[in-house]
């Protein structure tokens, strides 16, 4: 059988190293958070619970996330039904993949100003280079470590 083990640990990776990022700009941090922009970068420099509270919940998305990634190739995953964890890990995938892939393409396409003049081109070309495309690689390798679990070598089930 094709190993899973290496796309499952890399997406867990992406995840967990996302979170961390995510758990920095909770706790106050502010390096980098200028390439967040919009609201999102306002309510985290504001404070208060709600930015708090989306913050945390943010945070625990993203561990989710690693966790559903590992549990396809570790022990701890053989307690969860093998088709609710594989159809939870296609979804989370899938959902991640469309993000990732939808953001690159539309701020790709605010970049090159056929949508407009962008209020924050610098936080733009940092989502359309880095935290975009984290999502849209996060997604592709939840996907492949799925694929791979499910399919033996030679294609056939």
């Amino acid at each position: 059988m094709t190993s899973a083990r290496g796309p499952a640990y890399a997406a867990a990776g992406l995840a967990f190293a996302y979170a961390a990022v995510s758990a920095y700009w909770t706790a106050g941090g502010t390096a980098l958070l200028d390439t967040v922009g919009g609201g999102l970068e306002r309510l985290a420099r504001v404070g208060g619970t709600a930015g708090l509270l989306l913050g945390v919940v943010t945070v625990l998305l993203k561990v989710a996330g690693g966790v559903l990634a590992l549990a396809l190739v570790r022990p701890f995953g053989d307690r969860v039904p093998a088709r609710l964890l594989e159809w939870t890990a296609l979804a989370a995938g899938a959902v991640l993949t469309l993000y990732g892939a939808g953001q690159v393409l539309l701020g790709g396409l605010a970049l090159t100003g056929l949508l407009g003049e962008p209020a924050d081109p610098r936080a733009l070309r940092w989502h359309v280079l880095l935290w975009d495309p984290w999502f849209l690689l996060w997604g592709l390798l939840l996907l492949l470590a799925v694929r791979r679990r499910r399919r033996p070598v030679g294609g056939r089930e």
